[in-house]
């Protein structure tokens, strides 16, 4: 009595690998074609990101930080993070990792938000896609890795998919939120004078939700750079490389190098990111007061 009893089986298991065999033997050739696109996107940001000479990155990331913050030593700091990077012989692997992210986040955005401006024009669509969210967001981020190694094998690919599956959902969510936060009374104005759907959608309900969504693109990058580490299991390159060698072969220099690489990183790509947010923040501000 005290043990479960064995004839109560659900072999959900099972289940899910027949679904992923019939995938895989009906629908390769889609796979395949989504590969080489996603890593056509990632070569291009990838070497671009390593064309560019190390003083105009610094250059382009302090003037990113003083035109987001509007003070000239936080593109000095924020310049300065990124030369203390390469001061540790990581400054390749971080242009890798940061076409990673670039290529994950672009394409977190191009499904993203259509999915959350159609969870905010349609409640059936936001009542499926919902619990999908929740989901995606309390599953492990290791299970992500399985089916991406399925469907792309080993490499940037698989990272780059495992990546979206995670990052994407803070994206839908907010954009979804912000829509459906537009006031009432904006849009019934807009419908008096003669707007249809698609233009209180591009003209109205966008540019105020933009604030909501641009957090949400804050969150999204942040998510996938969380993922670096992770992603570095399955073939992808960058600093989170560096990190699982250096817990591989216990160097705790090099994984403090590494990690403090990182560390570096997401406080640049979020303090640019929050910063674009809140300006957005403000401008609708002094739309709304003017």
């Amino acid at each position: 009595m005290l043990e479960f009893p064995s004839f109560i089986n659900i072999p959900l298991a099972e289940w899910v690998d027949a679904g992923m065999r019939w995938l895989l033997t009906n629908f390769s050739a889609f796979f395949d074609t989504v590969g080489e696109g996603i890593l056509g996107v990632l070569l291009n940001i990838e070497n671009f990101l390593l064309w560019l000479p190390w003083p105009a990155v610094l250059l382009i990331i302090g003037l990113l930080g003083w035109w987001t913050m509007r003070r000239w030593w936080a593109g000095l700091l924020m310049a300065g993070m990124m030369l203390i990077i390469g001061s540790f012989g990581y400054w390749d692997l971080s242009m890798m990792t940061l076409a990673i992210i670039i290529a994950s986040v672009i394409l977190s955005l191009v499904l993203g938000i259509p999915l959350g401006i159609a969870m905010a024009q349609n409640k059936f669509i936001e009542s499926v896609i919902r619990p999908v969210l929740d989901a995606m967001q309390t599953m492990p981020s290791f299970v992500y890795l399985i089916p991406a190694l399925m469907f792309f094998g080993l490499g940037k690919v698989p990272a780059v998919f495992a990546t979206i599956i995670y990052a994407m959902p803070p994206v839908i969510r907010l954009t979804n939120v912000g829509i459906r936060q537009v006031p009432e009374s904006v849009i019934e104005a807009a419908k008096a004078f003669g707007a249809n759907s698609r233009r209180i959608l591009f003209d109205v309900q966008l540019p105020l939700s933009m604030p909501s969504i641009m957090v949400g693109i804050n969150q999204t990058t942040m998510m996938a750079l969380a993922m670096v580490v992770i992603a570095s299991m399955i073939g992808a390159k960058g600093l989170g490389l560096e990190v699982l060698l250096a817990i591989n072969r216990i160097e705790v220099g090099r994984g403090f190098e590494a990690g403090l690489s990182i560390v570096l990183m997401a406080i640049i790509i979020d303090r640019i990111t929050s910063s674009m947010a809140a300006q957005q923040q403000n401008k609708l501000k002094s739309m709304v007061g003017s």
